[in-house]
């Protein structure tokens, strides 16, 4: 059942649901069998299920429902980082060339660094703002993919994802974009011109931080094939209740979607005008960096920003004073949080830096408590 016409909220709780049947349960539930009845037919006749790493009802349920949104055709995967590493892995090998963001997500540089290189694949690191004028100034050629993370993980910077993969087609490489901030209501890289669009859908897509789940969709059929053959014959396949989870958990997307990006707004105001902040980036404030191609380029804005307070300590002392504010990582939960990125040590940023995930809860109450937090910086 085709949801495109639908708005956000609607296609958020209908995306992948099938015709309804007398009698059936409202929602699907999952289906936990790894192997399947085969009978005296031979494996997958007629679209049979025969073992649950290649074929499996509960995952189809959740790709269909992603890929709708998305714009694609989706294949789960076990985490965001399964995802992103078949995405690079099944359509490139050793003596290509690939092109990952040197500003993204740390994991995804240190899978560049330490793994692809081991796969006799060059890597380039490009920073995420340079990116274009990279690409336009002929960077691309030569290169098999270029590896798109808008915005970034942790900076939020942007870049322009039709522009990228404009330079991409003309000289045959492929773009995939790491979509996790913006998610696919936010943000539709497909419909961008890029090849594949890859999400962590351990964050904001499910949102409860309850479960580890990636994905990949494509609208191009032989990507697909190569990308399912991957995933298939390296087992990175999620669980069935994790996919019947996040399928579950995606249906509140548009709305916690909404009061995220009202509490980032509030957020964000509030620690302009705090002395104890510097550095202040959230795409959708006026006056960012991104905030022009962001407004041009996104759908909606979300609940992630990130700032600099003046050191660890400093850090500690918020988080001390807040009763709503948890300090941990990830991002994009019903819950409010700070991570000090430094501490992982990964990122390449000031001991003070840190990023903010506002959840759902009231907005007053958060800025409330965030502004008792800050005058303890005072």
């Amino acid at each position: 059942m085709s949801t495109a016409s639908w708005g956000d909220g609607t296609r958020s709780v209908r995306a992948g649901e099938q015709p309804a049947v007398p009698g059936a349960p409202l929602r699907p539930s999952p289906v936990f069998a790894a192997p399947f009845h085969l009978g005296d037919r031979p494996p997958r006749a007629d679209g049979a299920d025969a073992y649950a790493r290649t074929e499996q009802p509960t995952l189809r349920d959740f790709e269909a429902a992603v890929g709708e949104l998305d714009g694609g055709r989706c294949l789960s995967f076990a985490t965001g980082m399964a995802a992103l590493t078949a995405a690079v892995l099944a359509c490139a090998g050793s003596g290509d060339r690939v092109v990952l963001p040197s500003d993204g997500y740390y994991a995804t540089r240190l899978l560049g660094a330490e793994e692809l290189t081991r796969f006799g694949i060059d890597v380039v690191q490009v920073p995420t703002p340079e990116i274009e004028r990279f690409a336009a100034d002929g960077g691309l050629d030569g290169v098999r993919m270029v590896l798109l993370e808008t915005p970034s993980n942790p900076q939020l910077d942007v870049c322009d994802i039709a522009a990228v993969a404009a330079a991409a087609r003309a000289v045959g490489a492929l773009v995939a974009v790491d979509n996790t901030t913006a998610t696919p209501l936010g943000q539709r890289p497909l419909t961008l011109g890029a090849h594949l669009t890859v999400g962590s859908d351990t964050k904001a897509l499910t949102g409860h931080s309850d479960v580890l789940l990636g994905h990949v969709s494509t609208t191009d059929d032989e990507l697909h094939a190569r990308l399912k053959g991957f995933r298939d014959r390296t087992g990175a396949t999620p669980g069935p209740f994790e996919a019947w989870l996040g399928h579950r958990s995606m249906s509140t997307l548009d709305l916690r979607l909404a009061r995220q990006a009202a509490n980032a707004a509030a957020v964000a105001e509030l620690l302009a005008s705090s002395p104890a902040v510097t550095g202040l980036r959230w795409p959708w404030r006026a006056g960012d960096p991104s905030f022009a191609l962001a407004a041009r380029q996104m759908l909606r804005p979300n609940g992630v920003l990130s700032c600099e307070l003046a050191d660890e300590a400093a850090v500690s002392r918020l988080l001390g004073a807040s009763r709503l504010w948890a300090a941990a990582t990830s991002f994009g939960g019903v819950h409010s949080t700070i991570d000090r990125r430094a501490q992982w040590g990964g990122d390449a940023v000031a001991p003070g830096f840190v990023r903010l995930s506002c959840g759902i809860e009231d907005t007053a109450d958060l800025v409330a408590d965030l502004s008792v937090a800050l005058a303890a910086l005072d």
